[in-house]
């Protein structure tokens, strides 16, 4: 079997030093990237229409990228100055490191947690008596509610911006040996786009457990999987199965 061709389901890395391109030249692959997914920005009027008044809020939770551009893009559009007293809670040092796009990092108050919303609990208890903006898409990871109820905190929702599948008709008569997936709703978009996709010799990889249980749930046959046991990446996960399908 030999596998030479992999469509990864998301935007080019923006440095040369992605592991992808390691394994690109370590194993003489051909790597592309096409985003099966993109995000569209909500309005001032969806917002408004939400009952959202962000100056009610003290706290900001932040769980991705997305979601920073879209609320300091919502804040601006609306002619709110976020206050410098505004506390920030990020989902991971990716995401605070993020927030400088926006914020004076040293002059902020930002609290990170480790890719979990659990990782913050102890934080969020010092401040359990203030209000919590969550910023998101119009899909959301239902154990991040149920973990800030489970916390007894005061948060609202906000949908600032949506997940939209991407057109990828030029790509219906394109074949790649590897297909890889990082979300459920990429695994949507590509039966939107090919209602009558067939796996066959297609090996399927995916990232996380939604993912995995999307992938199930569409019939497909799932022949790399990630994280798992001492394989955290899926750029770990695709050099193992290759190199050992030689």
């Amino acid at each position: 079997m030999s596998l030479k061709t992999i469509l990864i389901s998301q935007p080019e890395p923006a440095s040369d030093k992605s592991p992808y391109n390691r394994i690109q030249e370590k194993l003489k692959l051909k790597i592309d990237y096409r985003p099966f997914i993109h995000v569209e920005g909500m309005d001032a009027k969806s917002v408004r229409k939400q009952k959202i008044d962000f100056a009610d809020f003290d706290n900001i939770i932040l769980t991705s990228r997305n979601a920073v551009d879209h609320f300091f893009r919502l804040t601006t559009e609306m002619r709110f100055k976020v206050p410098d007293s505004t506390k920030y809670f990020c989902l991971s040092e990716a995401v605070a490191y993020y927030l400088q796009k926006y914020v004076v990092y040293r002059k902020r108050k930002i609290y990170v947690g480790d890719k979990k919303i659990e990782d913050l609990e102890e934080v969020f208890k010092k401040f359990s008596s203030e209000k919590y903006l969550l910023p998101t898409s119009d899909i959301l990871n239902p154990s991040i509610p149920k973990t800030l109820d489970n916390f007894n905190l005061n948060w609202r929702r906000a949908q600032l911006y949506k997940t939209v599948i991407s057109d990828l008709s030029d790509l219906r008569d394109v074949y790649y040996d590897i297909l890889v997936f990082f979300s459920p709703s990429g695994i949507h978009s590509l039966f939107k786009n090919f209602p009558d996709f067939k796996q066959n010799n297609t090996k399927i990889a995916v990232y996380g457990k939604t993912t995995f249980e999307a992938a199930e749930n569409a019939n497909l046959r799932i022949d790399i999987s990630a994280p798992e046991p001492g394989i955290p990446s899926m750029s770990m996960a695709l050099e193992k199965f290759i190199s050992s399908n030689k």
